[in-house]
């Protein structure tokens, strides 16, 4: 039995000899790695951050306050900005805005697109303006005599042609509206007579005939070109000008019903208060003489008003009044 427990405590100390063994060299590593730290393995380093130079060079660097900050209020500017250019904020010393935000004010004028997008004309400037006028002074004729007032230039130049320009900010400086051509002038201009100017009135029609202001208004459209336009517009200016004074065999054919509006003179009722007069009156008076009369004058002026404007309360007082004087009642 003593020898059974004496093997049984031998195999107990066999086994928990390396146990022992490994607690030391666990406890030794563990000592080592305190005095001198092993490299850690970083599969993705994290950046560290750089390290500030203060050298003698980085030291005594200053940074300048923007141009605006610095300009005097006595600049002389188109040396600033002398011609057109794309917007720099720190060379324009105003607190401009552009954009739009509904949370928040407006965007300044630093790190804004907007105020980079479009064309700006700071260039054009009233002393810059100044300073252009007076260079090409020097090229510039006197004023002509004679064209002092609006009426004057009118009376001279009576055609007036408006051709329009578009400025926007595209790859593409051509706008295809720039190619339309309007020509006015009045009708009172082209020294018609009546029967021109009811013919030129017919061939232009209603659409391109103002009659408060007695103008014609020609549009042109069709041709690619702005000059192509204007040639185009003064052919049919001349066009309808010439045709107007050309009286056709067929106009003579026209009756008092196709006329465009009334006249007293020559019609059935000329005639008929002619003839009526001449038997009311005691004097002998020829129907000449009666048609040359005030009473029956006035009577046709009365008449014309009523055709042509149409039945009115005044039209019709004015009649009545004209009927009672030209019979003498």
């Amino acid at each position: 039995m003593a020898s059974l427990k004496l093997n049984n405590n031998l195999k107990l100390l066999y086994l928990l000899k390396p146990i022992r063994f490994q607690v030391y060299v666990n406890r030794k590593v563990s000592v080592e790695a305190a005095e001198e730290e092993f490299r850690v393995l970083e599969l993705y380093p994290a950046k560290k951050s750089a390290q500030k130079r203060v050298g003698h060079r980085f030291q005594d660097a200053q940074v300048l306050p923007p141009r605006e900050k610095r300009m005097p209020i006595d600049q002389d500017w188109p040396s600033v900005w002398p011609t057109a250019k794309t917007f720099r904020p720190s060379v324009v010393p105003l607190p401009l805005y552009q954009g739009y935000d509904q949370k928040r004010t407006p965007p300044g004028k630093y790190v804004n697109a907007e105020l980079m997008k479009i064309p700006n004309f700071l260039h054009l400037t009233p002393p810059a303006i100044k300073r252009h006028c007076a260079a090409i002074k020097k090229f510039c004729t006197p004023w002509p005599k004679g064209l002092e007032t609006e009426e004057d230039c009118r009376k001279h130049f009576p055609v007036k042609i408006i051709e329009s320009d578009y400025l926007h900010s595209s790859p593409i400086i051509h706008d295809e509206r720039s190619r339309i051509v309007t020509l006015e002038v009045k009708l009172s201009d082209l020294k018609l007579d009546y029967h021109g100017r009811d013919k030129i009135l017919r061939l232009l029609g209603n659409a391109k005939y103002q009659k408060n202001t007695d103008t014609i208004i020609l549009v042109a459209d069709r041709c690619p070109t702005r000059q192509q336009n204007y040639d185009y517009l003064i052919y049919l200016l001349t066009a309808l000008h010439n045709e107007s004074w050309v009286t056709e065999p067929w106009e003579h054919e026209k009756t008092e019903a196709d006329m465009e509006k009334f006249f007293f003179e020559g019609s059935r009722i000329q005639n008929k208060i002619t003839k009526t007069v001449c038997r009311l009156t005691t004097n002998k008076l020829s129907e000449e003489e009666v048609k040359k009369s005030k009473e029956v004058e006035d009577f046709g002026n009365v008449v014309s008003d009523l055709i042509n404007e149409g039945e009115n309360k005044y039209t019709m007082q004015k009649y009545k009044e004209a009927v009672l004087q030209a019979l003498n009642l």
